[in-house]
């Protein structure tokens, strides 16, 4: 508590802002000489000396919270009194200070704020005194000194303490007057840098506006040309000096108008391509992606490909950005346009393929075909493509459509709801169409089925059959990912949709029946196990392998299922029989279930 011990604290305050230390205060001159010493001070004296150096150390604190606390922790150089509380006035508002690590009782601010900057008396228990005194100066109240007294205060002790409190006040106006002008100082040096940027700024608009107006002339130009990418690229590097190209969302490039150009291109990662597409459409404006500054033509949200300048040495600036930006709108509008009439003679030759497919008259189909430049009276293939890692959406569909001109097609194109149908004007090769998928999907996952040759309009909805079952033949088969040609299927073709089914599930049941019986009951797989063992052509490791089980567990399972279907795996004729039946039972039959 302020105010306890046997020597004023305002000195060990001194001692710490650099004053003498107390054992080394200075004599007086005459004991110096030895000669006969002054008059021993009074307490009074003594008390004013106090209030004298207090009130220097107040005057010198800046800080408004300092001079608070320095009032509150010398109050008993005034007299036998004792700070409860001391408030400073903040953005309108009585804001506590702190004291000895204690908040003011709530008591006290209530009665703090019902005093509305008036001095008033305190009640707080233990205290036969209390009192709350304004800190008042020139610009209104900056706080409040609540203080307390065991005893009534002297008419001396009150003058002391009312010294000290306009000390106090007269600190805080100064300490608020310091704070006011460097404020105002910091405010003044602020609005000269702000009106500095201000005026860079409008050198810096009116010339980005000069360059605006030359980059959406020369983008005018290129639109009113229908110039297309080329056009795109040239203006492009005509403008920053830079390398500019066009790449197709997939990274293959489409146009490069300067120097640099790397020949062969290299081909794309669909993997890397879609991370760095994703990373692309996350940001507002071109972005640096190594050595080059790429801007996304996405009209309406939709990706279409990538507009980017060559910057190897990172010379691009702000100018750069916005010319790229420009030429990425322009280039959208062209593309968008260019999509859209792609778009109708997309949907023109699906409704036509439709039509085939299902079946429709030969005159409609001719006179059709020849309006939308596709020649019908050459013998056709229907190809059926599925990827099981894509669904058969538009971008699918239009993926196909490039894999088949890649590789030399002609044909017309729909989709179904797992698979891609191309109605096509020759034999497709063996494996281009689906190598070129391979490279353009990035994984090699998916199947092909190719019709026999059809030689009529009317046949088409049959030889699409045909491409079906050579795909799903295909999809069964151990090497399940390729191409298969129905006229190749062998056996196959006489398993295919035109056979009997009844007949077939009779033949089944007659030769696997027992076998199915017993898997049903047994939740076991011997008629899978017997399927794989004549896929590998009888070959046990192979079989083996294939079942991820031990050439021991096979030769049990083979015993069992002599012993269940009561035929002889070494009688030709029953080997005949049981290779053709589990053959129709997963082909034809579906497999388990």
């Amino acid at each position: 508590m302020a105010g306890s011990g046997a020597h004023s604290p305002y000195h060990r305050y001194s001692h710490r802002k650099g004053s003498l230390p107390r054992g080394s205060a200075r004599r007086h001159p005459t004991a110096a000489r030895g000669g006969p010493r002054p008059p021993a001070r009074t307490p009074a004296d003594h008390a004013l000396h106090e209030l004298v150096e207090l009130s220097r150390a107040l005057f010198d604190t800046s800080d408004e919270v300092d001079i608070l606390r320095l009032a509150m922790d010398h109050i008993a150089a005034a007299g036998p009194y004792s700070a409860e509380a001391g408030y400073l006035k903040v953005g309108g508002g009585l804001v506590p200070n702190p004291w000895n690590g204690r908040m003011p009782a709530l008591a006290v601010s209530r009665r703090v704020r019902e005093l509305a900057g008036q001095d008033g008396d305190v009640t707080v228990p233990g205290r036969p005194w209390g009192r709350a005194l304004a800190l008042r100066g020139l610009e209104g109240l900056h706080g409040y000194l609540v203080v307390t007294s065991r005893s009534r205060p002297t008419e001396a002790e009150r003058t002391l303490l009312a010294t000290l409190v306009r000390h106090t006040a007269a600190a805080l106006s100064v300490a608020f007057a310091h704070r006011r002008r460097r404020e105002d100082a910091l405010e003044l040096h602020r609005l000269r840098d702000e009106r500095t940027a201000l005026q860079r700024q409008l050198i810096s608009v009116v010339a980005e506006l000069g360059y605006q107006r030359a980059v959406h002339a020369l983008m005018a130009d290129v639109a009113a040309s229908s110039g297309g990418e080329e056009a795109v690229t040239r203006a492009l590097h005509r403008l920053t000096g830079l390398p500019a190209l066009v790449e197709d969302r997939f990274g293959r490039l489409r146009s490069w108008t300067g120097p640099g150009r790397p020949d062969p291109y290299p081909e794309p990662d669909p993997v890397r391509q879609d991370e760095m597409l994703q990373a692309v459409a996350k940001e507002v404006g071109p972005v640096r992606i190594k050595d080059r500054l790429i801007a996304l033509v996405h009209p309406h949200g939709e990706i279409l490909g990538v507009l980017a300048l060559v910057d190897a040495r990172e010379e691009a600036d702000e100018h750069t950005v916005l010319a790229l930006g420009h030429a990425a709108t322009s280039l959208a509008l062209e593309l968008a346009h260019l999509r859209n009439l792609a778009e109708v003679e997309l949907r023109l030759h699906r409704e036509l393929a439709d039509d085939l497919l299902a079946g429709t008259d030969e005159a409609s189909a001719y006179a059709r075909s020849e309006a939308v430049g596709h020649d019908l009276h050459r013998s056709h293939y229907i190809v059926v493509v599925q990827w099981s890692n894509r669904t058969a959406d538009v971008a699918f569909a239009q993926t196909v459509g490039r894999a088949a001109s890649a590789v030399g097609m002609r044909s017309l194109l729909t989709r179904r709801s797992d698979h891609v149908v191309l109605i096509a004007d020759d034999r497709p090769h063996t494996r281009a169409l689906y190598e070129a998928l391979a490279r353009e999907t990035g994984t090699r996952s998916g199947t092909i089925g190719v019709s026999a040759p059809c030689d009529s309009v009317k046949d088409i909805p049959r030889h699409y059959q045909e491409a079906q079952r050579a795909l799903e033949v295909r999809r069964h088969c151990r090497e399940r990912y390729g191409t298969s040609f129905f006229d190749e299927l062998g056996l196959y073709r006489i398993l295919g949709p035109g056979s009997d089914y009844r007949e077939l599930e009779t033949f089944v049941q007659e030769w696997l029946g027992q076998l199915i019986d017993y898997d049903s009951r047994h939740h076991a797989t011997m008629v899978e196990t017997l399927s794989r063992y004549f896929d590998c052509g009888g070959n046990y490791d192979e079989t083996a392998e294939s079942l991820a089980i031990h050439r021991s567990t096979l030769r049990y399972r083979l015993q069992r299922i002599r012993d269940i279907s009561g035929n002889d795996l070494a009688n030709v004729e029953d080997r005949l029989n049981l290779q053709v039946a589990t053959r129709v039972w997963r082909i034809v039959l579906g497999g388990p279930g």
